[in-house]
């Protein structure tokens, strides 16, 4: 499992990412699991996820934060990453963010592939 934590802070806003890999949605339920042991991510405002398994069936899991996960899986696409399940972690502060929030998801998820993952799986 790698993570990212601190992001990105947008209006009192914070976000994480972490990822690893994952081929099936038993899996990726794993992945959950022990990422939401840690105390911090369980209390978290919002898990958003996405994978794209090797058959290309893509599966996604917005949390509460509707639409984050299809943009996480629209980057995994371009990138071709599949069999790899990223998890854009927020804890609210506060504010309404409205579109911006779709902006700090995907900042995030460059910064997980940036981070030397892309093109793994």
């Amino acid at each position: 499992m790698i993570q990212l934590e601190n992001v990105v802070s947008d209006r009192g806003s914070k976000y994480a990412v972490s990822g690893g890999v994952a081929r099936s949605r038993a899996e990726v339920d794993g992945f959950l699991k022990t990422l939401k042991r840690v105390r911090k991510y369980a209390k978290a405002t919002h898990n958003s996820w996405a994978v794209i398994l090797s058959d290309g069936t893509p599966i996604k899991g917005d949390d509460g934060e509707s639409g984050a996960g299809m943009v996480i899986l629209r980057m995994l696409e371009r990138e071709g990453l599949s069999d790899h399940v990223i998890v854009v972690t927020r804890w609210y502060g506060g504010t309404k963010l409205g579109g911006d929030r779709f902006r700090r998801v995907q900042d995030c998820v460059r910064a997980y592939l940036d981070a030397g993952v892309s093109g793994a799986g």
